[in-house]
């Protein structure tokens, strides 16, 4: 089983992995600017071309930058501490400097790690499935697309699910996105939420997980806040945040309606 250090020691080296810097650098005090490099075992949903990703695990910010951007994202850092970085009026400023390199700031997400103090099998007053691969191919729909990826099936490796009599009303999953890590993403029928599934399965899942020796993480957007409550509730902690530049044109195409 783990501990909260080693959890953490393990999420600061997959960060460093992530973005070509060394784990002790979110030790340091103050800023740390590196090159960016995306390592061999990089989360797989990281995808280049990426100018710039900052990620802090509350200690200090670092910034891994492209050569063309990393005059500005120096400057940046310098200009603000570190918990402002992510703050609109900042981030304003820097999306104006970007843009004459033709990059927008694209993603900003909060991370949770499982506080090992806390993380346990907490009950669910449906009947509760562990589900695998064989199990869940049929599931690869929209009302499950937290739980599942259809993009990335290979990655896809447990579900907890919740059911209602025979029907399915809840589904977290979870895909191993490096090889120490994997990430949970849960789903929860509108008229069965509020009820405790979503906190059930993803703490289940969770421990689940960990008894596999690899470290659950959760994401979630900052704006979440059902989200955040469910990852608190299930024995999770705040543990990093990241925002990540990208090509102009890619953030265009996103915003576009569909």
């Amino acid at each position: 089983m783990f501990t909260n250090e080693e959890i953490r020691r393990i999420a600061m080296e997959q960060s460093a992995e992530d973005i070509g810097c060394s784990a002790g650098d979110f030790l340091k005090p103050g800023a740390v600017v590196v090159d960016f490099h995306l390592g061999e075992r990089a989360k797989v949903y990281y995808s280049e071309p990426i100018a710039c990703n900052f990620v802090s695990y509350g200690g200090n910010v670092v910034a891994a930058a492209v050569p063309q951007a990393k005059d500005c994202v120096a400057e940046y850092v310098r200009r603000y501490e570190y918990y402002h970085l992510f703050e609109t009026p900042n981030c304003l400023w820097l999306n104006e400097k970007l843009s004459e390199f033709g990059q927008k700031i694209c993603f900003m997400a909060y991370y949770f790690l499982p506080d090992m103090n806390k993380l346990r099998r907490l009950d669910c007053r449906y009947k509760t499935r562990l589900l695998t691969p064989e199990n869940f191919q049929s599931l690869y729909t929209k009302e499950w697309s937290n739980a599942l990826c259809a993009k990335r099936k290979e990655y896809d490796m447990l579900c907890y699910g919740a059911y209602d009599g025979e029907r399915l009303i809840g589904l977290a999953g979870c895909s191993a996105d490096c090889d120490s890590m994997w990430q949970i993403g849960v789903d929860v029928l509108p008229e069965y939420r509020m009820r405790g599934v979503a906190t059930a399965l993803t703490s289940n899942l969770a421990v689940e997980i960990t008894e596999r020796g690899k470290v659950p993480f959760y994401c979630c957007a900052w704006s979440n806040i059902p989200s955040a409550r469910n990852a608190v509730k299930s024995g999770f902690v705040p543990a990093w945040a990241e925002m990540t530049v990208k090509p102009s044109d890619f953030v265009d195409n996103a915003n576009k309606v569909k």
